[in-house]
């Protein structure tokens, strides 16, 4: 029974539980800048005038932030405390946002896009182990759980939010960024008050920042799988927070924002309730169910854009709604459960490494394959390439479980 694994007393069970839902909110709120200007990319170039190639990188710029926050901070929250990097982090994801706010041209939203990135970055690796360590019933499972919903419901709130206030309110290059800082406001005071998890942290001065991201070679066998997974997850997620908004426009004749919002949203709200769902599916099960249902969403993605259909893709969608989620979610209960307790931010920062390069890398390499054979091919590739991962981590992932239970005979 869970209620055997409480190590503390009530009130200690309570405050572990309030540390852990202000982590959750932490994650929550800043993930949404990750999908504000998802709706808002046709805008964009519309009124700044770029090509859909710049397009693809002021989106996987996003990456410059992300790998610089785990490269040199990834275990900056296991030196210096979960508290002070999480508040960290919201400070820089208000700068970003004030650079989307006010930009007045293309090369205002590449240091927008890396701020972002930098600022959610950080506040995963911090916020992700701070709920970890807080789970009243020490179950790395359920923490984990409540980190990618709190992700994914961040991720469906931005997208759809943005894309709602630019088709219905004014400024709609700006005021979905204005109100995202003023959401910071009571997380940031939350946090400010929350306790901290880590043991006698060393002050921001004393802390190192040398890149250390090794993973521990007893780890290899849980930690391969999990990132190439991770990485063929958040392609897909890639794929559509950058690019589903100009498939809609182009492909499928349709100009809505609060459309595109929409269906981006669909794809997080969907996963949000896979993962609330299957609260006690296995880290291994699971993981291999999301790599087979990756396949399928896959396919809805190409037909749907050749067949000219939205139906089908509000069905993949949903399909690419359950395998990413319960790809993040599984290949990040993996790593946190064989991650050793005094470099678990650090390996979760290596694991995140290979979300982020996963979330931008395609996306640059459909925006160049796009110019040289257009849309439909470079999607058909993409959609391809990334099958073939799925399938690579499936199989891998197959093979470990099964020695695993010979093991234990």
């Amino acid at each position: 029974m869970r209620g055997t694994k409480k190590r503390r007393g009530d009130g200690a069970t309570i405050r572990s539980s309030a540390v852990m839902w202000a982590a959750g909110a932490a994650i929550c709120v800043s993930y949404i800048l990750s999908t504000l200007p998802t709706p808002l990319y046709p805008l964009y170039e519309q009124t700044f005038h770029f090509s859909q190639i710049v397009l693809t990188v002021i989106y996987a710029v996003y990456v410059v932030g992300t790998v610089t926050a785990m490269f040199f901070f990834g275990r900056l929250s296991d030196q210096v405390g979960r508290r002070v990097v999480v508040l960290i982090s919201l400070g820089i994801a208000a700068a970003g946002a004030l650079v989307f706010a006010f930009a007045q041209g293309t090369w205002w939203l590449f240091p927008a896009r890396i701020l972002s990135g930098l600022g959610i970055a950080l506040v995963s690796g911090a916020a992700t182990a701070w709920i970890v360590e807080s789970e009243p019933d020490e179950d790395k499972a359920a923490a984990t759980q409540i980190a990618i919903g709190a992700n994914s419901l961040g991720l469906a709130i931005g997208s759809l939010m943005a894309g709602i206030l630019a088709q219905y309110a004014p400024s709609p290059l700006r005021l979905s960024y204005l109100v995202f800082i003023v959401l910071l406001f009571p997380v940031g005071l939350v946090i400010w008050k929350t306790q901290e998890t880590v043991h006698k942290p060393r002050s921001l001065g004393e802390a190192s920042i040398a890149p250390r991201l090794a993973v521990p070679r007893e780890m290899f066998g849980a930690f391969v799988p999990a990132a190439v997974a991770a990485f063929a997850t958040f392609a897909v997620l890639g794929f559509y927070t950058a690019l589903l908004p100009t498939l809609l426009e182009k492909a499928l004749q349709n100009k809505n924002h609060a459309t595109a919002g929409g269906i981006v949203g669909e794809l997080f709200l969907v996963g949000t309730i896979a993962i609330a769902v299957t609260p006690r599916l296995r880290a291994h099960r699971g993981l291999l169910i999301a790599l087979i249902a990756l396949l399928p969403s896959l396919g809805f993605l190409v037909a749907a854009e050749t067949a000219r259909s939205i139906s089908i893709l509000l069905i993949g969608t949903a399909v690419a709604g359950i395998a990413t989620a319960l790809g993040y979610r599984c290949s990040l209960q993996k790593v946190n459960e064989s991650a050793p307790e005094d470099k678990r931010s650090e390996i979760v920062s290596a694991y995140l490494i290979a979300c982020y390069a996963g979330i931008s890398l395609p996306v640059i390499g459909i925006g160049l394959l796009a110019k040289a054979t257009g849309p439909a091919i470079a999607d058909t590739i993409f959609a391809a390439f990334i099958g073939l991962l799925a399938v690579f981590a499936f199989i891998v992932e197959w093979k470990i479980g099964n020695s695993g239970t010979q093991n234990m005979k």
